[in-house]
């Protein structure tokens, strides 16, 4: 299909109950939290590399729609690979490296969708992806909980020994009891035309976000969901409004006195009163 002809901003609304959305490894894998206001906090990588599972398990690999960045992947192979086909093998040497860029577009949804550098191999260049997100920030403040946790199993014989065959072994998991977090996204149809980022693109980008917890369950991240992704539509390719003030039509309120501890707690309202020429909005959640 051609690529998207129009500006997308999004906002994208998810919970998480007992679970760790995003552990910080800088911080004993606790749930990432701004240090000032105490709002939980999930990064844009995080949410990306679950688009690429959903996507990976979606698509099952299929002709253009491989991952780039993927588990265990070694991407200076990749990168080579690219090299290795006709129509670069035998360009000139001064188009290579966009003729390989334009093969890893092709070939690596990712790359069409986020953006990659790929200058680490054989030069494929670079490649600014259409599809960007925020951090998710939480609505409220969250409470970050470490519990103990006991394996009834050791991992050597010493072990063992040690504790005269109790086998125990103690650990700690770290949670937050309840959070609503917010993430905003935009997609660029500049960028896309860039890439060859399409309608369908876009449609299985939605698929992922809508689904991607329901396809990434762990025990460590708890009740993950997806409960708002309300699309702003925008007339033409360069945008219509600025993104901010479309963000500002959407208002999250907490509505229970007591402490939040599930999404009926809270109302989410959309004012779509005096919209701007050329935005349409869409509910996809």
């Amino acid at each position: 299909m051609a690529e998207i002809k129009n500006r997308f901003d999004f906002v994208y609304i998810f919970d998480v109950q007992d679970g760790n959305p995003n552990g910080d490894p800088d911080a004993g894998n606790l749930p990432r939290v701004d240090a000032e206001t105490g709002m939980g906090l999930v990064t844009d990588v995080c949410l990306k590399r679950k688009v690429r599972n959903y996507v990976q398990m979606a698509k099952n690999l299929s002709d253009g729609y491989d991952i780039f960045i993927k588990e265990k992947a070694i991407l200076n192979n990749l990168i080579d690979k690219a090299h290795e086909e006709d129509d670069v093998r035998n360009a000139p040497e001064a188009e290579k490296t966009l003729k390989a860029r334009d093969v890893m577009c092709r070939t690596y949804f990712d790359v069409r969708a986020f953006g990659a550098v790929m200058s680490t191999g054989k030069n494929a260049g670079q490649v600014r992806g259409p599809i960007q997100l925020t951090f998710a920030r939480s609505v409220d403040s969250v409470v970050t909980l470490e519990h103990s946790i006991t394996r009834m199993a050791v991992a050597t014989e010493k072990e063992a020994e040690k504790q005269k065959g109790d086998n125990r072994t103690m650990g700690r998991k770290a949670t937050v009891p309840y959070g609503l977090y917010v993430c905003h996204g935009f997609v660029s149809a500049n960028l896309a035309r860039q890439t060859g980022f399409s309608e369908d693109d876009l449609n299985l980008f939605w698929e992922a976000l809508k689904n991607m917890f329901d396809c990434d369950r762990s025990a460590a991240r708890g009740l993950m969901s997806a409960r708002k992704l309300i699309v702003f539509r925008h007339g033409s390719m360069l945008g219509n409004a600025p993104a901010n003030d479309l963000f500002d039509r959407v208002k999250v309120k907490r509505t229970s006195s007591n402490v939040a501890r599930a999404f009926s707690d809270y109302e989410v309202t959309i004012d779509t009163t005096n919209l701007p020429d050329g935005i349409q909005i869409e509910e996809l959640i």
